[in-house]
């Protein structure tokens, strides 16, 4: 039924601005706002929608991953620029918060919202 039906996936936050400035400035992706929500133009196309919601509770889940080449070159450039990686409890990271165990390697971190955003590589 939807296999040839355009998609896009959103996302709320409770600051539009400031959500704007994280997005653009911090992590260099291509912002447009329209109607008060912004419009991530991600990698290959992909677009997503940032909304706002007043009383926003952050997901207790990752809601946008970026696939790296290089996970500890985007970490540190992501420490860079004042982003804090985020570990969780019952998550074994190393030193600069990656974790190694099962599956790709990941590491966490949180937009201004405090929405859970990755980076990861494969292995």
């Amino acid at each position: 039924m939807f296999e040839s039906v355009p998609a896009f996936s959103g996302f709320a936050v409770d600051d539009v601005p400031k959500a704007k400035e994280f997005y653009q400035e911090t992590l260099g992706l291509k912002v447009t706002e329209e109607y008060g929500m912004l419009h991530l133009h991600l990698g290959g196309g992909a677009q997503v929608l940032v909304y706002p919601k007043p009383g926003h509770v952050p997901a207790g889940f990752t809601i946008l991953n970026f696939q790296v080449d290089d996970i500890e070159q985007a970490v540190d450039e992501l420490v860079a620029r004042g982003v804090e990686i985020e570990r969780f409890e019952g998550m074994t990271t190393d030193a600069k918060g990656i974790f190694r165990e099962e599956g790709p390697y990941i590491a966490w971190y949180r937009d201004p919202a405090g929405n859970v955003l990755s980076v990861l590589q494969e292995k």
